[in-house]
């Protein structure tokens, strides 16, 4: 099976093809501020990434006629349950008039517009907006307000199947805890195959090279009033410059553990807390699991680092083995879910 794999990222498109689990190639498209300032949105991006990628495409000699599916990286989109999607028109409709003007919103646009005139299928995999809830994870505390799951959806099934995997264990039987850190952190009790909860990494769980996470909420309300911020300067505040940023002005954790090793204690001081509330979140989600826990998956880019896994490891092995996954595989994780799909070991979803 023969699966074009497109992932765009806000000033990227990354591009593979895989034969079964195997990539015969992978790219990244860079795009310039210069090309991308002639669109007035991500949606007006479509033809022009389009072409990049079937330039790629000529560029490797791969013929479009031999592929089996394209499959794109889900977008913002209404609350679904997890797995591989075809895309439809209900699909595409939504992802072309998200509220949210994200790059990932072209991932199944794309997929579809090569796919189509191939009469082959075009799938998207894992979008962050997967809820799998149970009924009381929802409640917030505050009637108004329920709690949304957003996650890193895509890492942390990808990861939860290669561990299945590994251990020869189906998919539907694993209890786990999988922890996917990056720019944001997500942690993700698994029951019985099923994310049942989650921290959403823009709004609550511990705070990330650049979020803020959760924070004393009367505060907020003192921050949101004082008349320094906008509601979109605050917003961005909370999301782009906290964190590790708010704290060292850096998101980089090379640079962060540079400063621990050279003496600085405040950076010590900052790093050991975002590990202490990774820690603790850990520990949260595994209430939610009863205790019942195989292993805790980490996972994400932030997890190439030893001193973080370490920091950690000792706070939460004694809950459950720790399994350390690096990096985010994601082009991986889009083929291998299509991959699924076109073996028949799972079935498409519809979105409706």
């Amino acid at each position: 099976m023969k699966i074009l794999v497109i992932n765009p990222g806000s000033t990227s498109t990354k591009v593979a093809v895989y034969e079964d689990e195997k990539p015969i190639f992978t790219e990244s498209i860079h795009h310039s501020a210069e090309e991308l300032s002639k669109f007035k949105n991500l949606a007006d991006q479509k033809d022009f990434r389009k072409a990049e990628v079937m330039k790629i495409l000529k560029s490797h000699g791969f013929d479009p006629k031999d592929l089996d599916a394209v499959v794109g990286r889900g977008g913002i989109l209404k609350p679904i349950k997890a797995g591989t999607y075809t895309v439809n028109e209900r699909l595409l409709y939504d992802l072309e008039h998200s509220k949210v003007d994200h790059a990932s919103n072209l991932g199944g646009i794309i997929a579809y517009e090569i796919a189509h005139p191939l009469g082959i299928p075009a799938f998207i995999a894992d979008p962050v907006s997967v809820d799998e809830f149970e009924d009381l994870a929802r409640i917030s505390g505050l009637k108004e307000i329920e709690r949304l799951s957003l996650l890193h959806t895509l890492n942390i099934r990808a990861n939860a199947y290669r561990y299945a995997k590994e251990k020869g264990k189906k998919f539907s039987d694993l209890n786990l805890i999988v922890v996917h850190l990056g720019g944001g952190i997500s942690i993700a009790p698994i029951k019985n195959g099923k994310i049942v909860d989650v921290n959403n990494a823009n709004e609550g769980g511990p705070f990330s090279p650049e979020r803020a996470g959760g924070l004393p909420s009367i505060n907020i309300v003192e921050l949101a009033y004082s008349g320094r911020y906008t509601e979109k300067e605050l917003k961005r505040l909370l999301t782009k410059q906290g964190g590790m940023i708010s704290y060292l002005n850096t998101n980089n954790m090379k640079d962060v553990l540079k400063k621990v090793k050279e003496g600085d204690k405040y950076a010590k001081l900052i790093f050991e807390a975002m590990c202490y509330q990774i820690s603790k979140e850990i520990g949260a989600m595994a209430t939610v699991l009863k205790g019942n826990v195989e292993a805790i998956i980490l996972t994400g880019g932030v997890s190439f680092n030893e001193e973080v896994v370490e920091e950690i490891r000792k706070r939460v092995e004694w809950i459950a083995p720790v399994i350390v996954y690096p990096g985010e595989k994601e082009l991986e994780a889009l083929a291998f879910a299509a991959l699924r799909v076109l073996r028949g070991e799972e079935s498409p979803l519809e979105y409706v």
